[in-house]
């Protein structure tokens, strides 16, 4: 299992706290950046995060900014991508079992690390639940065809 992460210059503090959470159970996770608090515009790293997450068939992203809103509205607009803003482990669940999400996004400054924690080993455990949810996600991707 591979996760990209990357952050707005609003998240990077949580980014190494995510980084070693993933690590330490055996996930590989490459930074995307940026690498220091200097000011950046977050649509240009949530676009090379769900870039990367479409190319590299299988993987995962984690987005982080001040609140999560403006990573997940810039990740989806990557074709191919499904980005879910969750604030608790009940939505990251629901993002994967029935949205099939690829890209967990959250807010540094709305979560605390707890919280993250929580989000986090909901959107790795579970998988999606197939069926109607299925049909529904492919009716998703269809709209990016029109």
């Amino acid at each position: 299992m591979k996760f990209y992460i990357a952050t707005d210059h609003a998240g990077i503090e949580y980014k190494d706290f995510v980084k070693d959470l993933l690590t330490n159970k055996g996930i590989e996770v490459e930074d995307l950046g940026p690498y220091s608090t200097d000011r950046v515009d977050y649509p240009d790293y949530a676009e090379k995060c769900a870039k990367a997450v479409r190319e590299d068939a299988g993987s995962f992203g984690i987005l982080i900014c001040g609140t999560g809103i403006g990573m997940s509205i810039a990740a989806n607009k990557v074709k191919g991508v499904r980005a879910a803003l969750c604030h608790n482990a009940y939505t990251a669940a629901m993002a994967r079992a029935h949205n099939e999400a690829q890209i967990l996004c959250f807010g540094q400054r709305v979560l605390g690390l707890g919280v993250v924690e929580s989000v986090i080993e909901a959107f790795l455990t579970t998988k999606p639940e197939g069926g109607r949810h299925a049909d529904r996600v492919k009716k998703i991707m269809k709209i990016e065809d029109n």
